[in-house]
């Protein structure tokens, strides 16, 4: 698979000019909501308004995972209440007081629960990057579902984020002074570089940072590898774009598997049915390492697999793919697909297959 990661995502860009808290609405309120109260037209309208929101950020998203993982974390969900008028930053259109202007999905825990140290998910670390330490048994905020998914943002409008972040901090500081559930850590983690969410998060936390007694640290967690695609190309433009070695290595390894057997990828049409079929390849690679082990955390991730295709439903963006040669299944993968990328989020292999190089394949003839 590393062989078609040929980019990165982008450097953290320096914060840009527009977000300026003095240009935000005088007043927002922020209220915690059980997610449970929050019907998914009003998620889903205010993730639609956030550029930088992917299916991760949907309502069916979150859903799925507090229902496989909800005896996991204490849910935080924070909504965002306007005032009234214009909107933020000189938005368009008028608002009703009290309507949601912003979601920030969060949720806390200990960093690792006394109650499931044995099953408690952690987060890996790629490229072996040391994060600043946080103790085991520290109170820490996170973006919900943040074990599970990859990216996470605010769930509000550009123009809105300046003045959400100085509430969601207002509200923090609050909370610290003793007005509220206590916490130690807020470890906002998936946030993507050159969101502005992470931008405007990070201008208010500084503003308050001496004040209030804490320590702001922005740090580089992992970096997700990106194929571009060539606009209106071909799987050759695509592959020319790789090195010769890289190139040559993809190419051989399709047509060993070509030479073994018809070659087919294709979409589940039924992803429910045939889900047992995708976390048997899933457990057959990874083992206890995988996402399905026979422990309470392996029956809480078929929860939420399962849950994640109820809830997407079959016109959604969550997608199962299996690979056959000779008619025989030698690699699954679960991915989510918008009309301008395909975000490749787990996968499967026959480890009996190893000669055919299946996941080098899948990759393949998922970009074809």
């Amino acid at each position: 698979m590393t062989l078609l990661a040929v980019a990165s995502e982008p450097a953290c860009p320096g914060s840009p000019d527009d977000l300026d808290p003095s240009t935000a609405a005088a007043h927002l309120t922020v209220e915690r909501r059980p997610f449970s109260s929050i019907d998914a037209a009003t998620w889903d309208r205010l993730a639609a308004s956030a550029p930088w929101a992917t299916p991760f950020s949907a309502w069916a998203f979150h859903r799925a995972w507090w229902d496989a993982y909800g005896e996991n974390a204490h849910d935080e969900t924070a909504v965002v209440l306007g005032a009234g008028g214009a909107g933020a930053g000189g938005a368009a259109g008028s608002r009703s007081a009290g309507e949601p202007v912003a979601i920030i999905p969060l949720m806390h825990r200990h960093e690792v629960e006394p109650t499931d140290a044995e099953r408690h998910t952690t987060l890996r670390h790629g490229d072996g990057r040391a994060l600043t330490p946080v103790p085991a048994n520290a109170t820490a905020i996170f973006f919900g579902a943040s074990y599970h998914a990859d990216y996470a943002t605010i769930l509000a409008a550009p123009g809105d984020l300046p003045a959400v972040a100085d509430a969601l901090v207002e509200d923090l500081r609050a909370r610290a002074a003793g007005t509220g559930p206590e916490w130690d850590a807020l470890d906002l983690r998936r946030l993507r570089c050159g969101d502005p969410a992470a931008d405007a998060l990070a201008a208010a936390f500084q503003r308050a940072e001496m004040g209030a007694g804490w320590t702001l640290n922005v740090e580089r967690e992992d970096v997700c590898p990106v194929a571009p695609l060539p606009a209106g190309g071909t799987i050759d433009d695509y592959l020319d774009t790789l090195g010769k070695k890289e190139r040559h290595e993809v190419r051989r390894k399709v047509r060993r598997a070509e030479a073994a057997g018809e070659l087919a990828f294709t979409e589940s049409r039924d992803p429910l049915a045939d889900l047992d079929a995708f976390i048997e390849l899933h457990q057959a690679k990874w083992g206890a390492e995988g996402l399905f082990p026979a422990t309470e955390g392996g029956a809480q991730s078929r929860v939420l697999f399962r849950r994640l295709f109820e809830l997407f439903g079959a016109d959604g963006a969550l997608r199962l793919n299996f690979l056959t040669i000779g008619g025989r299944r030698v690699a699954a993968s679960v991915h989510f697909e918008t009309p301008d990328r395909i975000l490749y989020y787990n996968a499967g292999v026959d480890p009996d297959a190893r000669d055919l190089s299946p996941g080098v394949v899948l990759v393949e003839r998922m970009i074809r």
